[in-house]
């Protein structure tokens, strides 16, 4: 297996990326198929191609040369700067498909080498009565001959054909350029095209491949002496140049010829050059040149690949991985990448195999762009690229790219993510501690929050609460025993408001507390995960639970506000802690917080079928907090089918204007509690819990409202509740609205 993916004798520079994106971009699909695409959709429906072509690439190319800069970029090219990205899952799904595309590439270019052989085929058959019927004849052969040169000599031979490739089609267009043609058009009409004309979309399909040249370039990246530099300013340069050579190549078709000459014949560029015959030779030469591109660049991606260890087994990885000992050349990645380019050989057809690579590349384009879109937002301090993009043009990019995949072919476009979402579960399956989307995301997640968090605590020194909403904090150093108090603030958290469980280590902060806290999250986190909650979860070592709570009630809350309730729990059959937390109230009173202590008891929430609210003329501030602490309890589904019943305990005389004053409230507010769950019960003070026991020995949560005053006696909240489930004690610091 390699030791790295870095070429030792790597020598080019940024003239062979350029040189090799560009001969692939100005190659087949430029002179078989971009005069008929102008008589298809007319000079103006080319240009509308070239520019849509280019609102994915460049942007591609933008983010490239970004993500590029921001690391060491070994071999691999776009896979290895995906991967490293996206992380090795994500990048190894698209990877494989690069892969594809770039493999199913070089039999692209072979077919349209063979097709540069017609004019002499023609030759040989009016001259001499010999006729080739089948271009395979040609292509399989040029095939076989490419394949024993890039097995025995590698890039560098790749490399040295190329300056004299990139010569000859410089010097065909040049030609092509200053003909005058003997078929211009009578009339030029840049919107004329021919009748019962293709679709837009399928022959941006056609053309597309000519604008992946961009690609070609990274897959040099393990070859370069210095790939931060050569790739971005490579593959930017070919990107420009070759958009602005096809606007002219277009117009130069619009001019010399009519739109059914364009049609009819794919070889038209030699009746316009001023020497006919360098048409198929600079064919023949650009075609040959992207095969050579193309056959370095996808063995280089599939030893990337392997060298990461992507495929399920080790020996399947270290084959793949495999260089040649003097140069790190990937022979056994040609091997592959050869079977593959034979078999579309013999497939044969041009367009079919055009639209196959232009729908994996389309795929890897809106990836790219996507990875730079969700580093943008990350803002991870890790990524420091010293090309720097904009987050609007990666988010144009991969827009448009996945946009058109299905405006090419819809059918195409779904087995195309089909089959990358087959690969990345596999390589899920056998990579499963390998990361990167998930830690992608979390940045997007953590910037997003961080910015709404400012933006809400901004919004609230500004503006006057319109609706209260429950910010609720839970200290407990009991939550290993009972889970009542963490099951509150799951419900209370889980639609309308927002909720901490912090654990109370008692101790000094010091190395041991502090692992003990950590084991303690990690304990939490567990217990939570099987439940329906969003809680934020925590710990916090303090000497006392005097000084614990001193410090919770000063924490920020996650909402971007400050919290607004504070929740204690006690045991009923356990009450030590209750003087814990009554002499504790004056703290909390003091900064504002609303106060509930829940009395759990065996019976705990039982069905979760019925939530008793007790209101009494002492609750003339507590009332609406209790009446809403219920309704929000009630937004979580363990309580679907939970309904809500009032006893409101007032003397006889105003019972009947309490009843109106609460089913008033209840319409007002639009609370689903109907005027049947209302009681009116006459008002004793001294029997307040003998009334309570026996209208709500069968609720599965009473809430019962309290007073500053009544804190001085514990027995208050922990005797004579016997045989009742939990019991909510709720204090609220203000009276509250129900709007």
């Amino acid at each position: 297996m390699a030791k790295s993916l870095v070429n030792t004798n790597a020598k080019f520079g940024t003239l062979p990326v350029f040189l090799t994106a560009l001969s692939t971009i100005l190659g087949a699909i430029l002179f078989l198929r971009f005069g008929w695409a102008v008589g298809q959709v007319g000079f103006i429906g080319v240009v509308g191609i070239i520019v849509l072509g280019h609102v994915v690439t460049i942007p591609t190319a933008f983010a490239v040369a970004e993500i590029a800069t921001n690391q060491r970029v070994q071999g691999g090219g776009a896979y290895f700067i995906i991967s490293r990205s996206f992380g090795l899952n994500i990048g190894g799904a698209i990877g494989i498909a690069l892969y594809l595309s770039q493999a199913i590439s070089v039999a692209f270019y072979v077919i349209a080498f063979g097709e540069a052989f017609e004019p002499a085929i023609e030759w040989l058959y009016y001259n001499y009565g010999f006729y080739i019927p089948d271009r395979r004849w040609i292509t399989l052969p040029t095939m076989a001959i490419l394949s024993i040169l890039i097995l025995f000599k590698g890039a560098n031979l790749g490399m040295k054909a190329l300056y004299v490739v990139v010569a000859i089609l410089l010097t065909s267009l040049a030609m092509f350029f200053l003909g005058d043609s003997p078929i211009r058009p009578v009339e030029v009409n840049f919107d004329a095209h021919i009748p019962d004309n293709l679709n837009f979309f399928f022959v941006f399909t056609i053309i597309f491949p000519a604008f992946t040249g961009l690609a070609a370039g990274l897959g040099l990246s393990g070859d370069l002496k210095n790939p931060k530099k050569s790739i971005p300013q490579g593959t930017l340069l070919a990107t420009v140049v070759g958009m602005i050579v096809y606007v002219f190549v277009a117009y130069k078709f619009a001019v010399s010829a009519s739109p059914e000459d364009l049609v009819s014949d794919q070889l038209i560029m030699r009746k316009i050059a001023v020497w006919g015959p360098i048409i198929p030779i600079g064919l023949a030469a650009a075609s040959l040149s992207s095969a050579l591109g193309s056959i370095m660049v996808a063995p280089r991606t599939l030893q990337a690949i392997g060298f990461d260890s992507i495929f399920p087994q080790k020996s399947i990885n270290n084959w793949f991985a495999k260089g040649r000992q003097k140069d790190n050349e990937p022979i056994n990645g040609s091997i592959v990448s050869i079977v593959i380019s034979f078999f579309f050989v013999i497939v044969g057809d041009i367009d079919f195999v055009a639209q196959i690579i232009s729908m994996f590349f389309m795929v890897t384009y809106g990836a790219v762009c996507l990875v730079s879109l969700l580093e943008h937002f990350a803002a991870d301090p890790a990524y420091r690229p010293t090309f720097r993009s904009k987050w609007y043009i990666s988010a144009i990019g991969a827009l448009f790219s996945f946009w058109l995949m299905f405006e090419m072919n819809s059918t195409y476009a779904a087995i195309s993510l089909l089959i990358m979402g087959l690969i990345y579960y596999g390589v899920m399956r056998s990579n499963d501690k390998n990361q990167g989307l998930n830690k992608l995301f979390r940045g997007v997640v953590f910037q997003l929050s961080r910015q709404l968090q400012i933006l809400l605590q901004r919004a609230d020194s500004n503006e006057k609460e319109a609706s209260w909403r429950p910010f609720s904090v839970c200290i407990s150093h009991d939550t290993f025993k009972r889970r009542s108090a963490f099951d509150i603030m799951r419900w209370l958290s889980y639609k309308y408001g927002f909720g901490t469980y912090i654990h109370f280590i008692k101790g000094y902060l010091n190395e041991e507390t502090t692992e003990e806290s950590k084991e303690v999250l990690d304990r939490l986190i567990q217990l939570a995960a099987g439940s329906q909650n969003r809680v934020v979860l925590d710990t916090i070592i303090s000497p006392s639970y005097t000084s614990a709570i001193a410090q919770v009630i000063q924490l920020s809350g996650i909402s971007g506000k400050g919290n607004n309730l504070i929740l204690f729990e006690f045991s009923r059959t356990d009450p030590g802690n209750l003087k814990e937390i009554t002499a504790n109230y004056g703290i909390v009173e003091s900064a504002g917080f609303d106060i509930c202590i829940l009395n759990t008891s065996y019976k705990s929430f039982g069905y979760k079928k019925e939530i008793h609210i007790w209101i009494s003329p002492e609750d003339y501030r507590n009332a609406n907090l209790m009446i809403l602490l219920g309704y929000i309890t009630l937004g979580h589904p363990d309580w679907k089918k939970g309904k809500i019943k009032i006893f409101a305990l007032y003397p006889s005389e105003s019972m009947e204007e309490k009843r109106n004053q609460l089913l008033e409230l209840i319409k007002t507010g639009r609370l689903p509690i109907g005027p049947s769950n209302v009681s009116m019960v006459p008002y004793e003070s001294e029997n307040r819990k003998s009334v309570i026991k026996k209208y709500s020995a069968d609720a599965d949560l009473t809430v019962v409202g309290f007073t500053t005053e009544m804190l001085s006696d514990v027995k208050e909240f922990s005797e004579g509740y016997q045989d009742l489930g939990n019991i909510l004690f709720v204090c609220s610091n203000r009276a509250k609205k129900i709007n």
